[in-house]
């Protein structure tokens, strides 16, 4: 049987929010199974736990955020991304802030996290949403859409007319058969431009953004001294976001995602678009691993960081 898989043991770190611009602390927890990925607020009185799930997706500008009447979480998408790409199906995610913290704005550091917990195999058959037809959305010139593919597969077309974006990649294909989301994806981080950057700060958001969490760039170029981590940062990046939005479905997708332009208002309403229609999908388990497409095998094990004296991880 192809299983589910929750982290071994629970693991903490303490970043900074893009928007608050304050310390957060978070905590990820093993789960039980058939759980999924479940947002807790420890900083309310009581708690509250806000499960990812399309419908629980209301407010996507700028970033993902989930809620539950008005406790809500934002920015899970770098998160969710890393939980797709490493095969985390069940978690618990304690906050204490209404946003994840925005680390160095990839998925890097949570893919850290991740292995520093290390995963374990649960009982339970892992669920598997498999696209039998096309399914599409449009929004003017943005497009996303789901196509029948047996594994995983992201193929995603910028345009930003933007002088450093335009010199780079402006198509990336990731085929998870022949790639694995910690060297093609993990490490591309987010970006914006300081006019908007100001325009957001005069209204109090993106508080603690720098170039250090960020690609920054003005009219003209990429304002980070190291530059980009390479030639398609940018596109790659909207990658990791769409793994990020695909994956509060709360299972992952057989599919072919194809995407030109989207974001994460357009991946929302590409997986409530998928719900509406039953004779678009099936969702499967694997009585094999063998049987299940090689895009979802596990990767061989990293080698587990060793923890400094406090147990604090260095972030």
């Amino acid at each position: 049987m192809f299983c589910q898989c929750t982290l071994a043991e629970s693991v903490a770190a303490v970043g900074i929010g893009l928007h608050s611009g304050r310390k957060i602390r978070l905590v990820l927890h093993p789960a039980p199974e058939d759980s999924g990925i479940v947002f807790r607020r420890v900083d309310l009185n009581p708690p509250v736990d806000i499960p990812a799930a399309p419908m629980n997706v209301n407010d996507t500008r700028m970033a993902t955020t989930v809620n539950v009447g008005r406790a809500a979480v934002a920015t899970i998408e770098h998160l969710m991304s890393a939980f797709s790409g490493l095969g985390v199906d069940n978690c618990l995610v304690e906050v204490n802030a209404p946003e994840i913290p925005v680390m160095d704005g990839s998925g890097a550091a949570f893919v850290y996290l991740i292995h520093s917990a290390g995963l374990v195999e649960q009982k339970a058959p892992r669920r598997f949403v498999r696209i039998l037809k096309p399914v599409e959305v449009r929004e003017g010139s943005k497009l996303a859409r789901l196509e029948p593919h047996e594994g995983f597969r992201l193929s995603f077309r910028i345009a930003f007319g933007h002088p450093a974006i335009d010199a780079t990649d402006q198509y990336a294909d990731i085929d998870f058969s022949k790639v694995n989301y910690e060297q093609a994806v993990s490490r591309c981080r987010t970006f914006g431009f300081v006019q908007d950057v100001e325009m957001l700060r005069k209204i109090g958001l993106a508080q603690g953004g720098s170039l250090s969490n960020a690609i920054v760039m003005d009219e003209f170029r990429v304002l980070n001294p190291g530059g980009l981590r390479e030639q398609g940062e940018f596109v790659k990046h909207k990658i990791l976001d769409a793994m990020g939005d695909l994956y509060v479905l709360g299972a992952p997708l057989l599919a072919h995602y194809i995407a030109e332009k989207s974001g994460h208002g357009l991946n929302n309403q590409l997986l409530r678009a998928l719900l509406a229609d039953p004779s678009a999908f099936e969702t499967v388990t694997f009585e094999h691993a063998k049987d299940c497409p090689v895009d979802f095998w596990p990767q061989p094990a990293a080698v587990r960081p060793e923890a400094p004296d406090d147990g604090k991880l260095p972030f």
